[in-house]
């Protein structure tokens, strides 16, 4: 390893006088945390509900801890967060005349805003301090008409984390605007002035049909065969069981499957058992339309060993929301959330 100061000058980002990060080429991470702060704080300024002589107001946010930040990279927003999130409430109750009968304090918890789960709404857990029927009607006003606010207004915070979050502004001013060729030579040797050209207009429809989709690799080994580990991705109740979450799946080519919650959905377009599962894969955090293919081959090299080929193919590098790290969660989650949990659940680890 080459000393500080010292190494091959092309691999060497010397230090502008002005400390200007051009174009935001270089990796850049900013700490959002107090942003988030702030920002949640003025969402929920003056949020209140009522229902005839019952109303709930959100009096402040309490408390926000944990880690929110975004890295930009070549001009690319790539947040980050795991963050909780307290609100303080305050409960009235009126008579017909308007009078103030009673007030009841309250909470509500968010424990976990993650970008991993940036597309699924967070659990939202309501306290009242009053356990009368007074607690019990501020409780179901809260959980019918104010849940459904608040976690509107975290969708809005986590879409201005993937615009950036507190650099956004910064980074549109520093946005390239690509020039377009403004002289070619066409087919019959003529100048053409303004960049048209025919064929330069197809390869360009080509490129952008690929752009902005991963395909996803991974070589796996099991101490089972291939047949047990078929059974088991097909298995909606072992499916359960070792994702902690509620699963459907047929059996059937051209059937429909829903795991993790309705997290993910799809088809079944070809099986043969112990050898091969593919299918159509969507995830609901991603824009419309949007579907990927995943192919899962078996082979048993070995007496009860069996290795696992998986290409997952058409991913999104970002979501409906912006979030740019849609490749890396879905590798992490069929590695972690999948393959390991069944080497550990069934007793397959190598």
């Amino acid at each position: 390893m080459a000393k500080f100061g010292e190494g091959d000058k092309r691999w060497i980002v010397a230090d502008r006088a002005d400390g200007t990060n051009v174009h935001n080429w270089h990796w850049a991470e900013t700490n959002c945390l107090e942003w988030s702060r702030t920002f949640f704080r003025k969402l929920f300024a003056n949020v209140a509900v009522a229902d005839g002589e019952v109303s709930v107001t959100v009096k402040k946010v309490d408390k926000l801890d944990g880690e929110a930040y975004v890295n930009v990279r070549k001009g690319k927003v790539i947040p980050g967060y795991e963050i909780g999130v307290t609100l303080a409430l305050e409960g009235e109750v009126r008579g017909s005349d308007g009078k103030l009968l009673q007030k009841v304090d309250g909470a509500v918890e968010i424990p976990y805003i993650s970008d991993e789960n940036a597309g699924e709404d967070p659990e939202v857990r309501v306290t009242v301090k009053d356990s009368g029927e007074v607690g019990k009607r501020l409780k179901q006003l809260v959980v019918e008409k104010v849940k459904p606010v608040i976690l509107e207004k975290v969708r809005v915070w986590v879409e201005s984390m993937a615009k950036g979050g507190p650099v956004k502004d910064d980074l549109e001013a520093k946005k390239v605007v690509p020039q377009k060729n403004t002289s070619s030579i066409n087919s019959n040797g003529n100048v053409n002035i303004n960049g048209n050209n025919e064929n330069d207009s197809k390869k360009n429809e080509k490129s952008e049909g690929k752009k902005g989709f991963k395909t996803i690799n991974l070589t796996e080994r099991f101490n089972c065969r291939a047949k047990d580990l078929f059974e088991i991705l097909m298995d909606e109740n072992r499916w359960r069981g070792f994702t902690h979450s509620n699963a459907k799946i047929s059996k059937e080519v051209g059937g429909e499957f829903c795991i993790f919650d309705g997290s993910v959905t799809g088809v079944n377009l070809e099986l043969q058992e112990g050898k091969l599962i593919v299918q159509r894969w969507r995830f609901g955090s991603w824009l419309d339309g949007i579907q990927s293919t995943v192919s899962i081959m078996k082979e048993e090299p070995d007496s009860g060993v069996t290795v696992v080929k998986l290409t997952h193919s058409d991913v999104p590098e970002e979501d409906r929301y912006g979030n740019a790290t849609v490749v890396e969660n879905t590798e992490r989650g069929w590695r972690d959330l999948i393959f390991q949990r069944i080497r550990a659940m069934f007793s397959f680890g190598i």
